[in-house]
């Protein structure tokens, strides 16, 4: 056994992009190992927004609970340092009644946060975020991605051009501290994070099946209803456009539908294609990261895959 191992209990990332099969791995696994889940996703924290964040059914919470699912209303927001805190505390009640933590989930800044920490990066400033989206009227989002790039060209190169949220937390960041993201997550404490781990990052061998499957989940969606759910959303809440929850993939462009901005094929062909992108910067961020065991999603096997995987590392 390594030294490692002898020091740090064990606990499992489990990663991907969007739509593929990180869900159903991890359900299965709670079935066979003694494992807890812990859900590292910015949008499932969110009440009430089930179909356009495809989030486990009552049936599948039941047989495989899920942490940090529901946890917020969609007025609020919830920052990587609210999940790395609350996703320690998780860990360490988790690892005293002898089970593991499997950590499941797309967020991946949340994984760098748990990880790494985020200690060099400041809090939200009302003042300057009015500022910038002020600025951002004028001259739209991808003329402040194209000055992000001056600034920051290694963030730039992992957002969208029409990436509001984080183009605006870059520019934000820097404007408070004077330093770009990229130097700041190089600054970083690097606080141990007090686990063995396993990192393992479900990635299409094929992405042109990754994006049929995406636009099949995107038509289902549909289908169950997601339009009306986003309806009683304005409903049950006092939302803007500008909150975290209406700035999420699917939830952004069902509201500018409903506002009148466009019908209901270009919504479908519009939420696709930002979902498309959400899984290519996921997949960047995962081909970015070390040591890191990479299955095919698309392998017909892939839960005994990932069973076998953690199966081993546990013994």
């Amino acid at each position: 056994m390594s030294d490692l191992k002898q020091q740090f209990p064990p606990a499992i990332f489990l990663m991907g992009p969007t739509a593929s099969g990180k869900t159903g791995a991890a359900v299965e696994l709670v079935s066979k190992l003694p494992v807890e889940i812990i859900s590292v996703d910015s949008v499932l924290v969110f009440r009430d927004m089930n179909i356009g964040t495809a989030k486990p059914d009552a049936e599948i919470l039941a047989k495989a609970p899920h942490h940090l699912i529901d946890i917020i209303d969609a007025t609020s927001a919830y920052s990587a340092a609210n999940f790395r805190s609350d996703a320690l505390c998780l860990m360490a009640e988790i690892t005293s009644r002898g089970k593991i933590p499997l950590l499941v989930g797309g967020t991946m800044l949340y994984f760098k946060a748990l990880e790494c920490g985020l200690s060099g990066l400041p809090e939200a400033n009302a003042e300057i975020r009015a500022l910038l989206d002020a600025e951002a009227t004028q001259i739209g989002w991808p003329a402040m991605h194209d000055k992000l790039a001056q600034i920051d060209a290694t963030t730039a190169t992992r957002l969208m051009p029409n990436d509001a949220q984080r183009i605006q937390r870059a520019l934000e960041v820097h404007a408070i501290t004077g330093k770009t993201m990229t130097q700041l997550f190089a600054e970083q404490s690097n606080e141990v994070l007090p686990y063995h781990l396993l990192k393992i990052a479900l990635i299409p061998s094929d992405r042109a099946v990754l994006h049929a499957h995406i636009a099949t989940r995107f038509d289902e969606m549909l289908k169950s209803g997601f339009v009306d759910e986003v309806k009683n959303l304005l409903k049950t809440y006092d939302l803007t456009p500008d909150m975290t929850s209406m700035r999420c993939v699917g939830y952004r462009q069902a509201l500018e539908h409903l506002q009148g901005d466009y019908d209901a094929a270009e919504l479908r062909d519009r939420g696709i294609f930002a979902t498309r992108q959400l899984a290519k910067r996921q997949l960047t961020w995962l081909r970015g990261m070390n040591d890191v065991v990479f299955l095919d999603c698309l392998d017909a096997d892939l839960n005994q895959l990932v069973f076998n995987k953690i199966n081993k590392f546990i013994d």
